[in-house]
């Protein structure tokens, strides 16, 4: 589980947010101890937020698939990420996402949505692993990132439940925003001050900051 924390750091640092809540104190990690509904939905996934309106709060289960966590418990990427826990990687990452932008924006009573809570996941995956791989190879830009996120994953139709169509969408709106995050790091060089920083940087921070019509309207606007 401590790899879970360990990605709420990391997001906690790079969009410089306030998060009282520990995503470990959310975290299941065996299917059995879902309610029988819950199960259902989670049936094949390895990760899945689970999220109840209740009257004056919201309830929140992070289900991850204890292999995974295992896995990633005996290969750590936040030491060396590679491509053995590269998808584990993304897996856990794209949960703790989740997480940390529904209590983000329910801590600032606002509403989201579904494509912007997987735009916004789509963004932290390509974001959190260039970061990493900034931290670990100091003078190198990936930028083989981008390709084999938005262009050589494939979106499990099974899996999607009916929601390939959004899934694809925030795919394509992600590799949009993170093709211009990409060429802001190549052109800055900025490893000397941290995987990343500067204009980049702010501009991440204001976006995850925007309402889902503002993250659109901005995207569309990059040309």
């Amino acid at each position: 589980m401590r790899i879970a924390a360990d990605i709420q750091r990391l997001l906690v640092e790079i969009y410089d947010l306030d998060l009282e809540h520990d995503v470990r104190d959310f975290l299941v990690t065996r299917r059995a101890r879902l309610p029988a509904l819950a199960r259902v939905g989670a049936a094949g996934q390895d990760e899945e937020l689970l999220v109840a309106a209740l009257p004056g709060e919201l309830a929140l289960t992070l289900f991850v698939d204890a292999p995974v966590l295992r896995r990633l418990a005996h290969s750590n990427p936040l030491r060396r990420l590679h491509a053995g826990n590269l998808a584990d990687w993304w897996t856990v990452l794209e949960g703790v996402s989740h997480f940390a932008y529904v209590v983000h924006n329910a801590t600032h009573d606002r509403h989201v949505d579904r494509l912007e809570l997987e735009l916004q996941a789509e963004v932290d995956k390509y974001v959190g692993t260039l970061w990493l791989l900034r931290a670990q190879h100091p003078t190198h830009v990936p930028l083989e990132l981008h390709t084999l996120l938005f262009a050589r994953t494939r979106i499990d139709s099974a899996r999607a439940a009916g929601r390939i169509g959004l899934y694809a969408a925030a795919s394509r709106h992600a590799a949009r925003f993170c093709r211009r995050v990409e060429q802001g790091v190549a052109r800055a060089r900025e490893a000397a001050r941290g995987p990343l920083a500067g204009a980049a940087l702010n501009e991440l921070r204001r976006f995850y900051r925007w309402s889902s019509a503002r993250k659109l309207a901005h995207i569309a606007a990059l040309g």
